[in-house]
């Protein structure tokens, strides 16, 4: 967790949504988002449309995995577009 989120365990939670979908997670912070996802509707939201965003990659895509380095820099960018976005929302 970095440290704009440790204030905000809604941030948190939308921050790993990601690795929560791939189980890409240890399993005490699953039980720390599921039980976030369970009792914040505005989280369960996003996770839904995250899970159909996804879903709908998968069908629409060939099965191939694109590489490990590849997957790693998206989710580097997509964290760094967070932060900026989310950074610049506070000030």
């Amino acid at each position: 967790m970095n440290q704009i989120n440790s204030f905000d365990p809604c941030l948190a939670v939308l921050d790993e949504v990601y690795e929560f979908l791939n189980g890409e997670m240890d399993e005490v912070r699953v039980l720390v988002v599921r039980q976030h996802l369970d009792l914040c509707p505005p989280c369960l939201r996003q996770y839904a449309l995250e899970q159909a965003v996804k879903a709908i990659l998968s069908r629409s895509c060939c099965q191939e995995q694109a590489p490990e380095t590849l997957r790693i820099s998206i989710v580097a960018q997509i964290r760094e577009i967070r932060v900026t976005y989310r950074t610049e929302d506070l000030a």
